[in-house]
């Protein structure tokens, strides 16, 4: 016996009718073609607790019943059957175009006309226990494939991520600055967004997109981007095109995320009196995460010790963006910094440079 046959044999089967005699008969007919799990009951009310109870794989089900008919009992499955393929055997005595038509609306896959014949009896058994155990192979292996799918999304989600991740660090390493610095400011960017109301979708977006604000500056000639002392006015020039390149280098791509990383590299070093570069955007002008990148990627640069300066004591960070609130940013902003503050600075000590 194969696979198949063995499960079909092993089909769970539940007989429903008020005629003892019908169900004692019924039993005897399948026991002998090979069924061994069939189980009875005469009460059509008890139908639906049974079948919760034991998903039975067929159930040959009587039309007319005191209490409930047939129809109300398929009524009552079809509520909790679920995504499961039900299949249910009619038994009448009436099989009238009426009673066959309604049946089938209500579920029924098939008929047994009585006086039943023991060779129809178990070949239509058969014929529903087959469709039913292809359905349930066909389902699982959806729902194989549905995983797979879905962990191979997430693979590729994460090497993208990781990749976004990792050109941000490049970008940093390139101006003397540590891979743990686009990791925190990224963390702060989130909770900042957080607290001002984003959602958790758009928190995470700003989490995945702030690590980019400064890619451009792949683009600055290390003569530049590495001079140890004061750039000149030209230099400088030089230096603040990095935005602009950085947003042209996250352009034309349909992903929201890229979409924002663009708009991030673009505007996180506008100010909101608009003194800012490149586009001297002022106030609320700005989009929202090129200000809340602002914030949380100069506290983050002052409270860190860099080769060419020490870092700042909280405190005197926290001076600097009080004393610049209003004129570099977000007023709004630095008070909702504060509030965070605490997970800033777990964040802080959990990644060191």
């Amino acid at each position: 016996m194969n696979g198949l046959e063995q499960k079909i044999f092993d089909a769970r089967i539940l007989i429903v009718d008020d005629n003892r005699a019908n169900i004692a008969l019924l039993e005897k007919l399948l026991r002998k073609g090979g069924y061994s799990h069939v189980d009875s009951v005469s009460d059509p009310r008890e139908v639906k607790a049974l079948y919760e109870a034991n998903r039975y794989d067929l159930i040959l089900l009587d039309i007319r019943m005191p209490h409930l008919d047939g129809f109300q009992v398929m009524a009552q499955l079809r509520e909790s059957k679920g995504d499961d393929y039900l299949s249910i055997l009619v038994l009448t005595a009436e099989l009238t175009s009426e009673t066959k038509l309604r049946s089938l609306q209500e579920g029924a896959k098939d008929f047994l006309s009585k006086p039943f014949d023991s060779v129809e009896v178990l070949a239509r058994a058969r014929n529903l226990l087959e469709v039913r155990m292809f359905h349930n192979w066909l389902r699982d292996e959806n729902r194989v494939l549905e995983e797979q799918v879905r962990q191979r999304t997430q693979e590729l989600e994460y090497t993208r991520l990781e990749i976004i991740r990792r050109l941000g660090r490049a970008a940093e390493y390139r101006d003397n600055e540590t891979g743990a610095h686009v990791i925190r400011m990224s963390k702060f960017c989130a909770l900042l967004g957080g607290q001002i109301g984003l959602s958790e979708e758009e928190c995470e977006l700003l989490l995945n997109a702030s690590p980019m604000h400064d890619i451009g500056k792949i683009g600055i000639p290390d003569r530049i981007l590495l001079k140890p002392g004061k750039l000149d006015p030209d230099e400088w020039d030089i230096m603040k095109t990095h935005a602009a390149i950085g947003a042209e280098m996250l352009s034309g791509h349909d992903s929201t995320l890229l979409q924002m990383a663009e708009i991030i590299a673009a505007t996180h070093h506008e100010r909101w009196d608009g003194s800012g570069y490149p586009k001297g955007l002022k106030g609320e002008d700005i989009p929202l995460v090129g200000r809340i990148t602002a914030v949380c990627d100069v506290f983050d640069a002052l409270t860190s010790e860099r080769p060419y300066k020490k870092a700042w004591s909280v405190e005197e960070a926290l001076a600097e963006m009080e004393k610049l609130k209003g004129s570099h940013f977000d007023p709004i902003l630095v008070d909702r910094f504060h509030d965070i503050l605490p997970q800033v600075l777990q964040i802080k000590q959990q990644f060191l440079d």
